[in-house]
C-alpha cells in the first residue's frame, strides 16, 4: 500500500467527539493548498454513516459553501432527521473557523428487490492503453514554476488515466464527452461503507473540467476562476474500487459564470454502479483593468 493510499484511509476514519459530532483532519488528498471537494463530500458521508449501521446510502446532496483550511481540522455535526421504516435521511454540516463550508444530505434505504435497466456502458479502450497520471504529469512539470513542481508531482491515492489525455496549456477545443478509467488498489478488502466513501471522494475528479473542453481552457492557463458549487451523488450497485472503473463525463450547458456537469461509473463489467452531478464556478479572468463586459 502506498503511503498516500494509507493517508486516504486514513483521513476517511473520522473521530468521533460525541454523540453525532464527529472530526476529521484537513490536511492530505489531491492538493495542499486547500480541502479538495471529495475530501470533504467523504469525510461528511462518512460521518452520516456513523449514525446509519444497517442501511447503505443510494443519494447524497451536498452544497460547497466556503473553501476548506487544509491547516486544521474539520467538525462535522450529523441531523438525525428521520428514520423511516425503508429509508434514513441525514444532515450533515462541516465546520472550521466557526462557519460552514459544507452541507451534505444524504438518504440511506434497506436493501430491497426492484426492476433492473440501465445504459449500457460507452465503448472504450481499455485502461491500459493510456498512460496514467504521474506519466502526464511528469512530462508536464518543467513548465510550470518550480515553486508549484513538489505538489504538482506528489504522489496520489487514486489511479487515474484518461482517455485521450489533452494538452495542459494549448488544448483544442473540442466535445464536452470524455472519459477516464480510475481505482485504488488498497480498496481491496475494505468494507462497503469505505467503497462508497472512496467513490464519494474520487468523483469529484475531472467533473468540472468538462465544462472547460468545448472552449480550448484547462486550470493551467490562468484564464478561469473555477470551484465546485454542488455535487450529487446516487449509488446503484456495491462498489468494489480496487478493480478499474470507467467515469464517462460530458457537461451539457455553460453559461451565466456556471458549468452543469456529469458523470456515470461503471466496472469492467459494465454495470452502472453510481451517478454525479455538479454544477461549478466558470468565471473568466479579464486583465487587469479590462472593464467587465467589454
Amino acid at each position: 500500500m502506498t503511503n498516500a493510499a494509507r493517508q486516504l484511509l486514513d483521513l476517511l476514519d473520522i473521530e468521533q467527539l460525541e454523540v453525532d459530532l464527529f472530526r476529521g483532519t484537513g490536511a492530505g488528498g489531491e492538493t495542499s493548498m486547500r480541502i479538495f471537494g471529495g475530501h470533504v463530500i467523504a469525510q461528511a458521508l462518512m460521518a452520516a454513516y456513523r449514525t446509519v449501521p444497517d442501511r447503505a446510502c443510494h443519494s447524497l446532496h451536498a452544497y460547497f459553501i466556503r473553501p476548506g483550511d487544509p491547516k486544521i481540522p474539520v467538525i462535522y455535526q450529523v441531523d438525525r432527521a428521520r428514520d423511516g421504516g425503508s429509508f434514513t435521511t441525514r444532515r450533515v454540516v462541516a465546520i472550521q473557523h466557526g462557519k460552514q463550508i459544507l452541507n451534505l444530505s444524504a438518504s440511506f434505504q434497506v436493501e430491497e428487490e426492484g426492476f433492473d435497466w440501465q445504459h449500457e456502458m460507452p465503448q472504450v479502450s481499455a485502461p491500459e492503453n493510456w498512460p496514467d497520471r504521474p506519466e502526464l504529469r511528469e512530462a508536464f512539470a518543467e513548465k510550470l514554476p518550480e515553486k508549484y513542481r513538489g505538489d504538482f508531482l506528489r504522489e496520489r491515492p487514486i489511479e487515474i488515466r484518461e482517455v485521450e489525455p489533452r494538452d495542459f496549456m494549448t488544448p483544442e477545443k473540442v466535445s464536452d464527452r470524455n472519459y477516464l478509467w480510475f481505482r485504488m488498489g488498497a480498496a481491496e478488502g475494505q468494507n462497503p461503507v469505505m467503497q462508497h466513501a472512496l467513490l464519494a471522494y474520487a468523483s469529484d475528479m475531472n467533473l468540472l473540467g468538462s465544462s472547460l473542453r468545448p472552449h480550448g481552457l484547462t486550470w493551467f492557463q490562468g484564464k478561469v476562476m473555477t470551484a465546485s458549487l454542488d455535487h450529487a451523488m446516487w449509488f446503484h450497485a456495491p462498489i468494489r474500487f480496487d478493480e478499474w472503473h470507467l467515469y464517462a463525463l460530458d457537461a451539457p450547458f455553460t453559461g451565466g459564470a456556471r458549468g452543469f456537469n456529469r458523470g456515470m461509473i461503471y466496472n469492467q463489467n459494465g454495470q452502472l454502479v453510481a451517478s454525479v452531478a455538479q454544477e461549478g464556478l466558470l468565471r473568466p479572468i479579464r486583465p487587469k483593468g479590462r472593464a467587465k463586459g467589454r
